[in-house]
């Protein structure tokens, strides 16, 4: 059976992130979200852990559900974020892990551990040590050998395994002889799975995608769908350790089946750029241009992009393939990896068919109409028919969503912290404001 699974976001303890992420709230969007599995985030903070304890109880195998909960609740996975900020190799490192745990014991000892090492877990829900990655595993595995930990988003610039700014170029040179036990990563949203397909050393590795949202309308924006004989931490476990360890992973029991992704266009880091002087380069332009602003002379931030061309082992081919509900599926010719899917949130084709924002009022009242009478964000852009979706949302929020599944969108790439805009529809003023976006960087004045 498959399972659809966000493990990463946080909770109202981290910084930046709203205050209604809580658990009973994050456990109804998840409902309205069509997510079988949810992370509890952040629990490290102590009050956050508190919450946890107070809020959910084990209903399976090393997952949680509300002690008042439903049947049709989704279930909780205790996950948390660490940053690593540390000198190695003589340059200033800034690495995002997660860490998923089996059990609130191996939580309490981990959290133990860190605090008789000095870190303040009261700071942040996503707190800063000075433990290197390498030696953040380390313990991790010296307190439980089945818990994991995954590198996040690990192509950002700034905090990532081979981020530009503070990253490593290799999964061995940042974990040295614990990179054996680094079994996936997870993609971030200015990358997608075929990005991460043409590194060498991913091509056993698990490729995961989830939202790491600070607010409930951004969960499950990815996930990773997992195929699973029965629910449980330890199948979720299984599923991601397969393919670094059996030569046909697709053949197991319990594997991934196929991950739901961003537009890595619409990612904040996807090109080159500099985002004060509303500059920025694809990766030939990189090439051709440097990587020194041409307006104040200052360096720019290295994209997702170009340094996935400077780490790829290789080209990329890819099958592309339309279902039966007009979804395009990305396949992997190699067989290394599960296919995948893009979506764009259904807040923003609401939003972009009524003209509004999605933050209006009537976008969200139709975004939960929607969801009341179709069953769930997932359904609506994956499997709901279009007959049925003009039905309940009309004409044009329908045709909005058939030309996602289709692929059928422009995007103008983000960069250096601007997240990237998404047309459907208004593909002529897109390509106006990507023209006047270069004559700036040419220095027209118009």
């Amino acid at each position: 059976m498959n399972y659809i699974t966000d493990l990463h976001l946080h909770s109202k303890y981290s910084r930046a992130v709203s205050q209604q992420m809580v658990l009973p709230i994050m456990n109804q969007w998840g409902k309205k979200k069509g997510l079988n599995v949810l992370p509890t985030g952040d629990w490290t903070h102590p009050l956050w852990f508190r919450h946890i304890l107070d809020t959910l109880e084990e209903k399976k195998e090393g997952l949680f559900g509300l002690k008042k909960g439903t049947k049709d609740d989704p279930f909780f996975l205790l996950s948390t974020e660490i940053s690593s900020i540390y000198s190695q190799g003589g340059k200033t490192r800034r690495i995002h892990n997660l860490i998923l745990s089996p059990s609130i014991e191996t939580v309490e000892k981990i959290n133990k551990e860190m605090i008789s090492r000095g870190y303040n877990l009261n700071s942040d829900g996503r707190p800063i040590i000075g433990l290197s990655s390498r030696n953040l595993l380390e313990m991790v595995l010296s307190i439980d050998k089945t818990a994991l930990l995954i590198p996040c988003h690990v192509w950002t610039p700034w905090f990532s395994l081979y981020g530009s700014m503070s990253g490593f170029d290799s999964i061995g040179e940042c974990f040295g002889d614990y990179a054996k036990f680094i079994f996936g990563v997870e993609t971030g949203l200015s990358s997608d799975p075929e990005m991460n397909w043409r590194i060498k050393e991913l091509e056993k590795r698990t490729i995961l995608s989830s939202s790491d949202a600070h607010s409930m309308a951004k969960m499950g924006r990815e996930a990773t769908v997992f195929e699973l004989e029965d629910l449980t931490f330890k199948n979720i476990r299984r599923a991601i350790i397969g393919p670094s360890l059996k030569p046909d992973p697709q053949s197991l029991p319990d594997k991934i089946a196929y991950t739901i992704e961003f537009y890595p266009e619409e990612g904040k880091y996807h090109y080159t750029g500099h985002r004060n002087c509303k500059i920025i380069q694809s990766p030939d332009e990189t090439k051709k241009n440097g990587t020194i602003c041409p307006v104040c002379g200052r360096s720019l931030t290295v994209g997702v992009m170009h340094r996935v061309e400077q780490l790829a082992g290789h080209g990329q081919d890819e099958a592309e393939k339309l279902d039966e509900k007009g979804v395009k599926w990305i396949y992997d010719p190699s067989g290394n990896h599960p296919p995948f899917v893009k979506l764009v949130p259904l807040l923003e084709i609401i939003a972009e068919s009524m003209s509004f924002t999605v933050l209006s009022q009537k976008v969200k009242d139709k975004f939960d109409q929607l969801c009341l009478d179709l069953g769930s964000e997932m359904n609506i852009l994956f499997k709901a028919s279009i007959k049925d979706i003009e039905k309940v949302a009309g004409e044009k929020i329908a045709e909005g969503i058939k030309k996602v599944r289709q692929g059928d969108i422009v995007i103008s790439p983000g960069y250096d912290g601007e997240y990237g805009v998404v047309k459907i529809w208004n593909d002529q003023n897109l390509e106006k404001e990507k023209n006047q976006l270069r004559e700036n960087q040419l220095g027209i004045d118009f």
